[in-house]
């Protein structure tokens, strides 16, 4: 028996250690994504969004396939 586990893109969030805004940045970074996680173009839907964050609270992120 074969099973097809499709790769999905991630944002991988990466704050700085022991910085202080964290779960604020953490909590707009979920309202951002909502539901569209589940979509196959939530990178490309939400990008701009997360970047425009990224200059608002320090932290990187990086695309990952999974």
């Amino acid at each position: 028996m074969k099973a097809r586990i499709p790769k999905h893109r991630e944002f991988v969030i990466q704050f700085p250690e022991n910085y202080e805004k964290s779960e604020e940045c953490w909590g707009k970074l979920q309202q951002i994504m909502g539901k569209s996680v589940y979509t196959e173009s939530f990178i490309e839907d939400n990008e701009e969004k997360v970047k425009a964050l990224q200059q608002e609270y320090d932290f990187t992120y990086t695309i990952e396939l999974r």
